[in-house]
């Protein structure tokens, strides 16, 4: 579609199509039985392939007569920018990464998903709290539903308390005046004088949601189970390690 005018395609197919991927396994396949009958680990999405060696020498070799495989037998281009050598934690796959034989989340899927709660969580918004929780958890559902293939729950619960965070510094913009807030949080069971020390300083609005105050007055039991907010990392799955246990991120 261009200027809003559907126009026919003369060469090749739309991209983002859902015919790319199957013409795609139509001619890769020849690709995928070389690689097999070498006896090599590969990782292949439609036109995106990873190849996993267990060096840097080898990996040399294989990209190199790989690619004259494409080029020569099948017949087709390798994108050379695109086309590198690199250890596997340099790597992002479909959003994922593998460090240290584990497979996570990768970076920057983490640093779009915590732009996309931003998103929905705009200040000064007209909707509900209810509105918007439901649209955060519509997106959630779908997000976590395919990012559970990590190891690492901590990763999902990370993006669930982010949201939290989200939630708990529009309630406090909500109160516009900081007595406004020193009630509200009198009213949700905070001791008087607790409450007048987190409101009354200096801090912001962000600053304060991450108060343990305010935390006490929208405990995470009152957003998931009054509000309802949609929680992945409290599932149990083979392939997840405990809750408590990290990777860091390159």
């Amino acid at each position: 579609m261009k200027d809003g005018l559907y126009s026919p395609t003369g060469e090749g197919t739309v991209q983002g199509g859902p015919l790319s991927p199957l013409l795609s396994n139509l001619v890769l396949d020849e690709l995928d039985k070389e690689l097999e009958s070498r006896g090599l680990e590969f990782c292949r999405f439609a036109d995106d392939c990873n190849i996993f060696v267990s060096s840097r020498k080898a990996a040399d070799r294989v990209m190199s007569s790989i690619s004259r495989f494409i080029s020569g037998k099948l017949k087709l281009s390798v994108n050379q920018e695109k086309s590198k050598v690199a250890l596997t934690e340099n790597v992002r796959f479909l959003g994922m990464t593998i460090i240290a034989g584990t497979v996570a989340i990768s970076a920057l899927s983490m640093k779009r998903a915590m732009a996309e709660v931003k998103k929905l969580t705009p200040r000064g918004t007209y909707m509900t709290l209810e509105r918007t929780i439901e649209r955060i958890n519509k997106w959630y559902t779908g997000w976590s539903g395919y990012y559970r293939m990590t190891q690492y729950p901590n990763q999902l619960r990370r993006i669930e308390a982010h949201i939290r965070r989200r939630l708990r510094s529009r309630l406090i913009g909500q109160q516009k005046r900081r007595r406004h807030l020193f009630e509200k949080l009198i009213k949700r069971g905070i001791r008087r004088e607790y409450a007048a020390k987190t409101v009354f300083s200096n801090k912001g609005r962000w600053a304060l949601s991450h108060t343990l105050a305010v935390a006490k007055a929208w405990p995470n039991r009152w957003v998931i189970k009054d509000m309802g907010q949609k929680i992945r990392s409290d599932e149990v799955h083979p392939h997840w390690f405990s809750p408590g246990k990290w990777i860091r991120l390159i």
